[in-house]
């Protein structure tokens, strides 16, 4: 008998591996509603949603911008709830952050923390939003807080952020779909595969040490195990640590209204290295710390949160 060929079964289990993730991929894309709408800015075709009240209970109130977290995408804030609760006070807009959901990625530059800012706002003018209270949770709050030091705000509110460039366990996992040529052969082929399977484990980590809250289940994994949102995750994953390096510097002079969330056993992004670091540099920053709530406290504590975004933050 014939030997087999290694790089001939390799080759075709790689292909039986493209093939089912292309399938996956239109299911997940075909069975999610698009929820928003779109914005074409600098070339990036940007998905937001909008909601708000027909008759606000505070007309003054500005604007709420919503920026999720790495691996994430708008629906995670319309399952916590946040986004309907916002709503009955405020104009919120939430935003696929390039590359996940139903925003593109192009590869024309390097998305740092600054340079989705700078594409944020250069959104938010074309809708007619300037000095909004800005929500990021986890790398959104990153984002975020990098559009504060740039840009006019009502209020930073930053929950469960990544901030200072201390060792992430994660790397090794997520920066590899970003490698040229190698990083995409993983992504349309092991890569989604590897992460649904782990996909359970990820979220005991992040929502530890609670349960999976109940309304996060129909969060569309394959949806955020695509191709492109792999990508963009190794890509932020790969270029956190230099772009909070280069931040960092410019914390203490941040002079805006500032509430950091954060729970008091985050076993994903420490607490004490990053929310409590940070509080102790922004001149009367407030810090808001969820007992017993792990790194998704706007599904923990979605009122503390709400609370800090109206500038009443309490410890709970």
């Amino acid at each position: 008998m014939r030997r087999p060929n290694p790089v001939a079964a390799t080759a075709a289990a790689l292909a039986a591996c493209a093939l089912f993730v292309q399938a996956r991929t239109a299911i997940a894309e075909t069975r999610h509603r698009v929820r928003g709408s779109f914005i074409e800015v600098d070339g990036v075709r940007l998905h937001y949603l909008e909601r708000g009240p027909l008759e606000p209970a505070d007309p003054a109130a500005p604007p709420l911008v919503l920026l999720h977290g790495i691996g994430s995408m708008i629906d995670d804030f319309l399952l916590s709830g946040l986004v309907t609760r916002a709503a009955q006070r405020y104009r919120v807009i939430a935003i696929d952050r390039p590359g996940y959901g139903r925003s593109s990625r192009p590869r024309d530059r390097l998305w740092t923390p600054g340079a989705q800012a700078d594409l944020i706002h250069r959104a938010l003018r074309r809708l007619d939003v300037s000095c909004p209270v800005m929500f990021g949770h986890s790398f959104g709050a990153t984002v975020a807080l990098a559009y504060a030091l740039r840009y006019p705000v009502e209020r930073l509110v930053a929950a469960s952020g990544y901030y200072y460039p201390t060792v992430r366990l994660d790397a090794p996992l997520l920066v590899p779909p970003a490698i040229p040529v190698i990083g995409d052969l993983m992504r349309y082929t092991l890569s989604p595969i590897v992460g649904r399977a782990l996909w359970p484990l990820w979220l005991r980590l992040i929502f530890a040490p609670r349960g999976v809250a109940r309304r996060f289940r129909p969060f569309p994994a394959w949806m955020a195990l695509r191709p492109l949102p792999l990508r963009a995750v190794g890509e932020d994953a790969a270029g956190l640590l230099p772009a909070v390096l280069a931040m960092a510097p410019q914390y203490a002079n941040l002079r805006v209204p500032t509430v950091l969330v954060a729970g008091t056993d985050d076993r994903y992004v420490s607490t004490r290295a990053h929310s409590v670091r940070l509080q102790g540099e922004i001149r009367g920053s407030g810090l808001v710390l969820v007992p017993g709530a792990g790194h998704m406290v706007h599904h923990a504590a979605s009122e503390a949160v709400m609370h800090a975004i109206a500038g009443q933050p309490a410890l709970v």
